[in-house]
Protein backbone atom coordinates (compact mmCIF):
# COMPACT_ATOMS: atom_id res chain seq x y z
CA UNK A 1 0.00 0.00 0.00
CA UNK A 2 2.11 2.69 -1.03
CA UNK A 3 -0.45 5.85 -2.35
CA UNK A 4 -3.17 7.22 -0.30
CA UNK A 5 -5.85 5.96 -2.39
CA UNK A 6 -5.00 2.20 -1.94
CA UNK A 7 -4.74 2.86 1.78
CA UNK A 8 -8.24 4.72 1.79
CA UNK A 9 -9.81 1.83 -0.01
CA UNK A 10 -8.15 -0.53 2.24
CA UNK A 11 -9.76 1.29 5.64
CA UNK A 12 -13.37 1.25 4.11
CA UNK A 13 -12.81 -2.08 3.05
CA UNK A 14 -11.69 -2.94 6.88
CA UNK A 15 -14.72 -0.80 8.15
CA UNK A 16 -16.96 -2.60 5.98
CA UNK A 17 -16.02 -5.66 7.08
CA UNK A 18 -16.12 -5.04 10.78
CA UNK A 19 -19.44 -3.60 10.81
CA UNK A 20 -20.78 -6.86 8.66
CA UNK A 21 -19.03 -8.80 11.06
CA UNK A 22 -20.42 -7.14 14.04
CA UNK A 23 -24.03 -6.98 12.78
CA UNK A 24 -23.59 -10.93 12.20
CA UNK A 25 -22.64 -11.06 15.74
CA UNK A 26 -24.68 -8.51 17.86
CA UNK A 27 -27.97 -8.33 15.99
CA UNK A 28 -28.29 -11.83 14.41
CA UNK A 29 -26.33 -14.18 16.68
CA UNK A 30 -24.77 -15.76 14.00
CA UNK A 31 -20.73 -15.00 13.71
CA UNK A 32 -18.92 -16.03 11.19
CA UNK A 33 -15.03 -14.87 11.98
CA UNK A 34 -13.55 -16.18 15.15
CA UNK A 35 -12.93 -13.30 18.22
CA UNK A 36 -8.90 -13.38 17.10
CA UNK A 37 -9.84 -12.66 13.08
CA UNK A 38 -12.24 -9.66 14.40
CA UNK A 39 -9.57 -8.25 16.91
CA UNK A 40 -6.92 -8.40 13.94
CA UNK A 41 -9.05 -6.74 11.73
CA UNK A 42 -9.55 -3.82 14.09
CA UNK A 43 -5.88 -3.25 15.20
CA UNK A 44 -4.96 -2.85 11.54
CA UNK A 45 -7.97 -0.42 11.09
CA UNK A 46 -6.47 1.69 14.14
CA UNK A 47 -3.00 1.33 13.27
CA UNK A 48 -4.02 3.32 9.62
CA UNK A 49 -6.30 5.77 11.50
CA UNK A 50 -3.39 7.07 13.85
CA UNK A 51 -0.92 6.53 10.78
CA UNK A 52 -3.46 8.66 8.52
CA UNK A 53 -5.68 10.93 10.58
CA UNK A 54 -7.58 12.57 7.71
CA UNK A 55 -8.95 9.09 7.30
CA UNK A 56 -10.89 8.99 10.38
CA UNK A 57 -14.71 9.06 10.95
CA UNK A 58 -17.00 9.49 13.32
CA UNK A 59 -18.66 6.34 12.00
CA UNK A 60 -15.46 4.51 11.84
CA UNK A 61 -16.12 1.04 13.75
CA UNK A 62 -12.70 2.31 16.18
CA UNK A 63 -14.76 5.06 17.32
CA UNK A 64 -17.20 3.19 19.17
CA UNK A 65 -15.29 4.19 22.87
CA UNK A 66 -14.17 6.98 22.47
CA UNK A 67 -13.36 10.88 24.04
CA UNK A 68 -12.49 11.80 27.43
CA UNK A 69 -14.91 12.04 29.93
CA UNK A 70 -17.99 14.45 30.25
CA UNK A 71 -18.51 16.81 33.51
CA UNK A 72 -22.64 16.67 33.01
CA UNK A 73 -24.84 15.76 30.19
CA UNK A 74 -26.24 18.38 27.74
CA UNK A 75 -29.92 18.50 27.92
CA UNK A 76 -31.77 17.64 24.73
CA UNK A 77 -35.25 18.81 23.33
CA UNK A 78 -37.79 16.09 22.35
CA UNK A 79 -39.25 17.86 18.82
CA UNK A 80 -41.66 14.52 19.36
CA UNK A 81 -42.31 14.05 23.00
CA UNK A 82 -41.30 10.36 24.28
CA UNK A 83 -44.70 9.57 26.29
CA UNK A 84 -45.19 6.74 28.48
CA UNK A 85 -48.08 4.25 27.97
CA UNK A 86 -51.25 3.38 29.81
CA UNK A 87 -50.68 0.56 31.82
CA UNK A 88 -54.05 -2.29 31.74
CA UNK A 89 -53.51 -5.17 34.19
CA UNK A 90 -56.57 -7.36 32.42
CA UNK A 91 -58.03 -9.13 29.93
CA UNK A 92 -61.34 -6.99 30.62
CA UNK A 93 -59.28 -3.45 30.29
CA UNK A 94 -57.49 -4.48 27.18
CA UNK A 95 -60.98 -5.26 25.54
CA UNK A 96 -62.49 -2.00 26.39
CA UNK A 97 -59.45 -0.26 25.03
CA UNK A 98 -59.81 -2.72 21.59
CA UNK A 99 -63.53 -1.47 21.30
CA UNK A 100 -62.47 1.95 21.43
CA UNK A 101 -60.44 1.77 18.48
CA UNK A 102 -62.42 -0.41 16.75
CA UNK A 103 -65.73 2.21 16.93
CA UNK A 104 -63.51 4.21 14.95
CA UNK A 105 -61.75 2.02 12.91
CA UNK A 106 -63.37 -1.22 12.58
CA UNK A 107 -60.50 -2.15 10.06
CA UNK A 108 -58.12 -1.48 12.48
CA UNK A 109 -55.37 -4.21 13.19
CA UNK A 110 -52.92 -4.42 16.05
CA UNK A 111 -49.33 -5.48 16.67
CA UNK A 112 -48.68 -6.87 20.14
CA UNK A 113 -44.82 -6.99 20.89
CA UNK A 114 -42.64 -7.44 24.03
CA UNK A 115 -41.56 -4.48 26.68
CA UNK A 116 -38.47 -4.55 27.09
CA UNK A 117 -37.46 -3.77 30.62
CA UNK A 118 -34.98 -1.08 30.16
CA UNK A 119 -34.33 2.67 29.63
CA UNK A 120 -36.12 4.23 26.39
CA UNK A 121 -33.89 6.19 24.19
CA UNK A 122 -34.17 7.94 21.06
CA UNK A 123 -31.52 7.44 17.92
CA UNK A 124 -31.18 10.34 14.92
CA UNK A 125 -29.58 9.63 12.18
CA UNK A 126 -29.10 12.96 9.48
CA UNK A 127 -27.29 11.94 5.80
CA UNK A 128 -27.40 7.79 6.75
CA UNK A 129 -25.33 8.72 10.06
CA UNK A 130 -25.74 8.45 13.66
CA UNK A 131 -25.32 12.01 14.93
CA UNK A 132 -27.18 11.58 18.68
CA UNK A 133 -28.49 9.38 20.98
CA UNK A 134 -30.32 10.52 24.12
CA UNK A 135 -32.43 9.08 26.71
CA UNK A 136 -36.13 10.01 27.49
CA UNK A 137 -35.70 11.68 30.40
CA UNK A 138 -39.19 13.26 32.01
CA UNK A 139 -40.43 12.90 27.77
CA UNK A 140 -39.89 16.10 27.23
CA UNK A 141 -35.99 16.45 27.56
CA UNK A 142 -33.53 14.00 28.18
CA UNK A 143 -29.73 14.14 28.13
CA UNK A 144 -27.07 13.42 25.35
CA UNK A 145 -25.82 10.68 25.58
CA UNK A 146 -24.29 9.68 22.19
CA UNK A 147 -21.06 8.97 23.21
CA UNK A 148 -22.13 6.12 25.16
CA UNK A 149 -24.58 4.95 22.91
CA UNK A 150 -22.47 4.21 20.44
CA UNK A 151 -20.56 2.12 22.60
CA UNK A 152 -23.53 -0.48 22.18
CA UNK A 153 -22.12 -2.64 19.35
CA UNK A 154 -25.49 -3.96 18.26
CA UNK A 155 -26.61 0.34 17.33
CA UNK A 156 -25.61 0.95 13.57
CA UNK A 157 -23.23 4.23 13.03
CA UNK A 158 -24.23 4.35 9.85
CA UNK A 159 -27.01 2.98 7.37
CA UNK A 160 -27.71 2.99 3.97
CA UNK A 161 -30.95 5.61 3.95
CA UNK A 162 -29.95 9.09 3.82
CA UNK A 163 -33.61 10.36 5.12
CA UNK A 164 -33.98 12.03 8.39
CA UNK A 165 -34.69 9.19 10.72
CA UNK A 166 -35.46 8.53 14.24
CA UNK A 167 -36.48 5.56 15.90
CA UNK A 168 -36.81 4.86 19.73
CA UNK A 169 -35.71 1.68 21.43
CA UNK A 170 -34.96 0.16 24.85
CA UNK A 171 -31.64 0.14 25.98
CA UNK A 172 -31.42 -3.17 28.48
CA UNK A 173 -28.64 -5.45 30.24
CA UNK A 174 -29.00 -8.95 29.24
CA UNK A 175 -29.77 -11.03 32.02
CA UNK A 176 -26.01 -13.14 32.02
CA UNK A 177 -24.43 -9.48 31.72
CA UNK A 178 -25.96 -8.38 34.91
CA UNK A 179 -25.27 -11.12 36.83
CA UNK A 180 -21.52 -10.86 35.99
CA UNK A 181 -21.72 -7.17 36.57
CA UNK A 182 -23.26 -7.99 40.17
CA UNK A 183 -20.67 -10.69 40.67
CA UNK A 184 -17.63 -8.15 40.07
CA UNK A 185 -19.43 -5.52 42.47
CA UNK A 186 -19.51 -7.70 44.86
CA UNK A 187 -15.54 -8.84 45.10
CA UNK A 188 -14.99 -5.08 44.64
CA UNK A 189 -17.44 -4.89 47.88
CA UNK A 190 -19.32 -2.44 45.51
CA UNK A 191 -23.11 -1.43 46.06
CA UNK A 192 -24.73 -4.08 43.89
CA UNK A 193 -27.50 -2.87 41.35
CA UNK A 194 -30.96 -4.22 41.88
CA UNK A 195 -32.07 -5.62 38.14
CA UNK A 196 -31.40 -5.31 34.75
CA UNK A 197 -33.17 -2.15 34.16
CA UNK A 198 -31.56 -0.23 37.24
CA UNK A 199 -28.12 -1.84 36.06
CA UNK A 200 -28.73 -0.51 32.07
CA UNK A 201 -29.56 2.95 33.60
CA UNK A 202 -26.87 3.43 35.04
CA UNK A 203 -24.35 2.04 32.81
CA UNK A 204 -26.00 4.23 30.13
CA UNK A 205 -25.65 7.30 32.23
CA UNK A 206 -21.74 6.73 33.09
CA UNK A 207 -19.69 10.35 32.05
CA UNK A 208 -17.25 7.97 30.98
CA UNK A 209 -18.05 5.84 27.85
CA UNK A 210 -15.64 3.40 28.55
CA UNK A 211 -17.12 2.13 31.63
CA UNK A 212 -20.52 2.17 29.92
CA UNK A 213 -18.45 -0.24 26.91
CA UNK A 214 -17.39 -2.39 29.99
CA UNK A 215 -20.66 -3.05 30.63
CA UNK A 216 -22.04 -4.98 27.75
CA UNK A 217 -25.32 -3.24 27.17
CA UNK A 218 -27.94 -4.04 24.29
CA UNK A 219 -31.14 -2.59 22.15
CA UNK A 220 -34.17 -3.20 20.68
CA UNK A 221 -35.55 -1.02 18.95
CA UNK A 222 -39.46 -0.39 18.54
CA UNK A 223 -40.41 2.65 16.56
CA UNK A 224 -40.23 4.97 14.03
CA UNK A 225 -40.69 8.24 15.35
CA UNK A 226 -39.36 10.51 12.60
CA UNK A 227 -38.85 9.82 8.80
CA UNK A 228 -38.81 11.71 5.56
CA UNK A 229 -38.90 8.14 3.77
CA UNK A 230 -42.43 6.49 3.17
CA UNK A 231 -43.76 3.97 5.56
CA UNK A 232 -47.44 3.30 6.32
CA UNK A 233 -47.64 0.73 8.79
CA UNK A 234 -45.87 -0.19 12.18
CA UNK A 235 -45.02 -3.25 11.24
CA UNK A 236 -43.59 -2.10 7.43
CA UNK A 237 -41.63 0.06 9.60
CA UNK A 238 -39.82 -2.71 11.79
CA UNK A 239 -39.24 -4.78 8.72
CA UNK A 240 -37.62 -1.74 7.17
CA UNK A 241 -35.56 -0.72 10.44
CA UNK A 242 -34.23 -4.49 10.24
CA UNK A 243 -33.14 -4.13 6.60
CA UNK A 244 -31.15 -1.38 7.49
CA UNK A 245 -29.32 -3.36 10.26
CA UNK A 246 -31.23 -2.26 13.44
CA UNK A 247 -31.81 -4.94 16.19
CA UNK A 248 -35.71 -4.50 15.94
CA UNK A 249 -38.59 -5.81 18.89
CA UNK A 250 -37.82 -9.67 18.63
CA UNK A 251 -41.34 -10.71 18.06
CA UNK A 252 -44.12 -9.01 16.99
CA UNK A 253 -47.85 -10.84 15.98
CA UNK A 254 -50.37 -9.06 13.86
CA UNK A 255 -53.56 -9.16 15.38
CA UNK A 256 -57.17 -8.28 13.88
CA UNK A 257 -58.88 -8.18 17.21
CA UNK A 258 -59.24 -8.85 21.43
CA UNK A 259 -59.22 -12.86 20.74
CA UNK A 260 -56.30 -12.77 19.12
CA UNK A 261 -54.60 -10.06 21.18
CA UNK A 262 -55.21 -12.21 23.96
CA UNK A 263 -54.12 -15.52 22.23
CA UNK A 264 -50.81 -13.43 21.84
CA UNK A 265 -50.42 -12.55 24.63
CA UNK A 266 -50.32 -15.51 26.22
CA UNK A 267 -48.02 -17.21 23.65
CA UNK A 268 -45.65 -14.65 24.97
CA UNK A 269 -46.09 -14.68 28.76
CA UNK A 270 -45.47 -18.67 28.48
CA UNK A 271 -42.10 -17.65 27.39
CA UNK A 272 -41.06 -15.35 29.86
CA UNK A 273 -38.70 -17.75 31.48
CA UNK A 274 -36.77 -18.94 28.23
CA UNK A 275 -36.11 -15.27 27.47
CA UNK A 276 -32.40 -13.53 27.98
CA UNK A 277 -33.81 -10.47 29.46
CA UNK A 278 -36.45 -8.98 31.64
CA UNK A 279 -39.70 -7.50 30.46
CA UNK A 280 -42.30 -5.73 32.06
CA UNK A 281 -45.14 -6.45 30.27
CA UNK A 282 -46.60 -6.99 26.54
CA UNK A 283 -47.38 -3.84 24.22
CA UNK A 284 -49.92 -3.71 21.99
CA UNK A 285 -50.16 -1.22 19.43
CA UNK A 286 -52.61 0.27 16.73
CA UNK A 287 -50.75 -0.98 13.49
CA UNK A 288 -51.80 1.48 10.67
CA UNK A 289 -49.78 5.08 11.18
CA UNK A 290 -52.29 7.14 9.76
CA UNK A 291 -54.84 5.71 12.27
CA UNK A 292 -52.66 7.00 14.70
CA UNK A 293 -52.31 9.84 13.87
CA UNK A 294 -55.73 11.01 14.07
CA UNK A 295 -55.88 8.95 16.97
CA UNK A 296 -53.36 11.52 19.31
CA UNK A 297 -52.48 11.66 22.05
CA UNK A 298 -53.08 12.79 26.06
CA UNK A 299 -50.76 14.66 28.26
CA UNK A 300 -48.96 11.57 29.16
CA UNK A 301 -49.93 8.61 27.20
CA UNK A 302 -50.60 7.71 23.08
CA UNK A 303 -53.96 6.61 22.47
CA UNK A 304 -53.08 4.16 20.18
CA UNK A 305 -50.90 1.93 22.43
CA UNK A 306 -51.65 0.51 25.85
CA UNK A 307 -48.73 -1.77 28.11
CA UNK A 308 -50.68 -4.96 29.16
CA UNK A 309 -49.17 -5.81 32.37
CA UNK A 310 -48.83 -9.69 34.14
CA UNK A 311 -50.10 -10.23 36.95
CA UNK A 312 -47.76 -9.98 39.81
CA UNK A 313 -45.04 -13.10 39.82
CA UNK A 314 -45.37 -15.96 42.87
CA UNK A 315 -42.72 -17.34 44.45
CA UNK A 316 -42.04 -19.65 47.50
CA UNK A 317 -39.44 -19.07 50.15
CA UNK A 318 -39.00 -19.55 53.90
CA UNK A 319 -39.28 -17.01 56.44
CA UNK A 320 -35.96 -16.81 58.55
CA UNK A 321 -36.18 -13.79 60.40
CA UNK A 322 -38.75 -10.95 60.88
CA UNK A 323 -36.87 -7.07 62.09
CA UNK A 324 -38.22 -4.16 62.86
CA UNK A 325 -37.52 -1.45 59.85
CA UNK A 326 -37.58 2.45 60.19
CA UNK A 327 -37.99 5.11 57.64
CA UNK A 328 -37.21 7.93 56.59
CA UNK A 329 -40.52 9.59 58.45
CA UNK A 330 -39.75 7.67 61.26
CA UNK A 331 -42.55 4.95 60.82
CA UNK A 332 -41.59 1.16 62.02
CA UNK A 333 -42.37 -1.81 59.16
CA UNK A 334 -42.24 -4.89 60.39
CA UNK A 335 -39.57 -6.79 57.05
CA UNK A 336 -39.58 -10.36 56.57
CA UNK A 337 -35.86 -11.66 56.16
CA UNK A 338 -35.90 -14.55 53.63
CA UNK A 339 -34.01 -17.54 51.80
CA UNK A 340 -33.16 -15.25 48.59
CA UNK A 341 -35.61 -15.76 45.65
CA UNK A 342 -35.43 -14.64 42.26
CA UNK A 343 -38.79 -12.86 41.05
CA UNK A 344 -39.90 -10.68 38.40
CA UNK A 345 -35.55 -9.82 37.63
CA UNK A 346 -33.93 -9.45 40.88
CA UNK A 347 -32.99 -11.36 43.89
CA UNK A 348 -35.02 -10.90 46.76
CA UNK A 349 -33.82 -11.60 50.32
CA UNK A 350 -36.34 -9.01 52.34
CA UNK A 351 -40.00 -8.38 51.94
CA UNK A 352 -42.17 -5.86 53.57
CA UNK A 353 -45.00 -7.53 56.73
CA UNK A 354 -46.54 -3.84 56.15
CA UNK A 355 -47.88 -3.96 59.77
CA UNK A 356 -48.45 -5.74 62.98
CA UNK A 357 -52.13 -6.25 62.61
CA UNK A 358 -51.38 -7.59 58.52
CA UNK A 359 -48.99 -10.13 60.73
CA UNK A 360 -51.38 -10.95 63.01
CA UNK A 361 -54.33 -11.39 60.24
CA UNK A 362 -51.99 -13.57 57.88
CA UNK A 363 -50.76 -15.79 61.13
CA UNK A 364 -47.26 -15.28 59.82
CA UNK A 365 -44.67 -16.82 61.92
CA UNK A 366 -40.49 -17.06 61.53
CA UNK A 367 -39.87 -20.11 59.70
CA UNK A 368 -42.89 -20.40 58.14
CA UNK A 369 -42.62 -21.52 54.07
CA UNK A 370 -44.32 -18.39 52.85
CA UNK A 371 -45.20 -16.85 49.23
CA UNK A 372 -44.16 -13.38 47.97
CA UNK A 373 -44.65 -11.45 45.59
CA UNK A 374 -43.92 -8.32 44.18
CA UNK A 375 -46.32 -5.31 44.17
CA UNK A 376 -46.98 -3.31 41.47
CA UNK A 377 -43.58 -5.37 39.97
CA UNK A 378 -41.34 -3.01 42.60
CA UNK A 379 -41.94 -3.80 45.94
CA UNK A 380 -41.71 -7.61 47.37
CA UNK A 381 -44.03 -8.93 50.01
CA UNK A 382 -45.30 -11.27 51.69
CA UNK A 383 -48.93 -12.69 50.44
CA UNK A 384 -49.50 -16.05 52.28
CA UNK A 385 -48.35 -18.91 54.29
CA UNK A 386 -48.39 -22.13 53.12
CA UNK A 387 -49.88 -23.49 56.33
CA UNK A 388 -49.15 -27.12 55.61
CA UNK A 389 -45.79 -27.09 55.37
CA UNK A 390 -45.26 -25.83 59.28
Amino acid sequence: MENIEEIKKRVEKLREELEYHSYKYYVLDQPEISDYDYDRMMNELIKLEEEYPELKSPTSPTQRVGGAPLKEFNQVVHSVPMLSLQDVFSFEELKNWVNKIKEVYSEAEFVVELKIDGLSVSLLYENGELIRGATRGDGNIGEDVTNNIKTIKSIPLKIKDKNLLEVRGEVYMPKAAFIKLNEKKEELSEQTFANPRNAAAGSLRQLDPKITAKRKLDIFVFNIQRYDGEIKTHREGLDYLETLGFKVSPKRILCKDTDEIINAIELLGDMRGELTFDIDGIVIKVNDLKMREELGQTAKTPRWAVAYKFPAERKVTKLKDIVLQVGRTGAITPTAVLEPVRIAGSVVSRATLHNEDYIKDKDIMIGDTVIIQKAGEIIPEVVEVVKEKR
